[in-house]
């Protein structure tokens, strides 16, 4: 996985998160912390989706998570603007295993 893929899914992810929020009408932070509570929805028609938005933020905390690690390990006492002009260019940042 590269830093833009990394981005990429963030920004995916981002747009998901944003359908449920509108649908609704709460934060997905505010949703996972209820869910991981374990409240239900009121709904059963809801359920299928409460999942599918839990694990969304799920993935969206691990590609954050993912990124801050990336950056911060590719600074590395370089400037930010280096590693600003490798991704501008779409140079492959491979992501350490």
């Amino acid at each position: 996985m590269t830093l833009d893929e990394i981005l990429r899914d963030i920004h995916a992810l981002e747009e998901d998160l944003l359908a449920y929020e509108r649908k609704y009408g709460v934060l997905s932070e505010t949703f996972y912390e209820s869910y991981v509570s374990g409240e239900e929805p009121a709904e059963d028609a809801w359920v299928l989706d409460w999942g599918d938005w839990a694990g969304a933020y799920e993935i969206w905390l691990r590609r954050h998570q993912q990124y801050r690690a990336l950056v911060a390990s590719l600074r590395g006492g370089s400037p930010l603007a280096r590693l600003i002009e490798r991704a501008a260019r779409r140079e492959p940042i491979p992501v350490a295993a």
